[in-house]
């Protein structure tokens, strides 16, 4: 039986459904072009240090690209993350509703940078993000496969790890500059 949070939660997470209308996406001329990128952090430290060594190369992809983080309400992630190259994000516990949710005022916030594509990098889903990712239909929501689907994300990328989380985090990392890299590929052969 569902708590009384989770209740709540869910009742929030449909009312941001209600509003909700997803933007087309064309693969891959469509995760060229990023101005803005968000990256979901998950809340544990061991997660955190998984995905450290894979920042060069979501910056690799993503170049041209303004990189953000988003840290979850209460992580250490300045203890683990450089602060040079990245904005991180870290939510007060003010600015996240009692169930999880987080709030208008902190959607708002996160609205004023345009984020055109969102990655979230949490295995295991939490409200938090959920609303975050609700928030911004017409960007590119890219998360792991059989987790949230749609309407969360537009793109969910299947590996064919279970249970081996850095590998996880890697094969997410890798697929999507294998999509970006093969546009590039595309564009050259096309100008010989």
């Amino acid at each position: 039986m569902l708590g009384i949070k989770d209740f709540v939660a869910r009742f929030h997470l449909r009312f941001l459904m209600k509003n909700y209308q997803p933007a087309s996406m064309s693969l891959p001329d469509d995760l060229n072009n990023r101005r803005n990128v968000l990256i979901c952090l998950p809340a544990g430290q061991r997660e955190l240090t998984m995905i450290k060594p894979l920042l060069p190369e979501l910056s690799r992809i993503f170049s041209s690209s303004e990189i953000y983080l988003l840290a979850s309400p209460g992580s250490q992630v300045y203890a683990i993350f450089p602060r040079k190259g990245y904005r991180i994000f870290t939510p007060s516990s003010d600015q996240i509703g009692w169930s999880g949710v987080a709030k208008k005022s902190y959607l708002k916030i996160l609205r004023q940078n345009n984020f055109d594509l969102i990655l979230d990098m949490n295995l295991i889903t939490g409200y938090f993000v959920q609303s975050v990712l609700l928030s911004f239909p017409k960007a590119i929501r890219i998360g792991g496969g059989n987790k949230l689907g749609q309407p969360y994300y537009n793109l969910e990328i299947k590996s064919k790890y279970l249970r081996d989380e850095k590998n996880i985090y890697k094969s997410i990392v890798e697929m999507i500059g294998k999509i970006k890299d093969s546009h590039s590929l595309a564009t050259d052969e096309t100008a010989d």
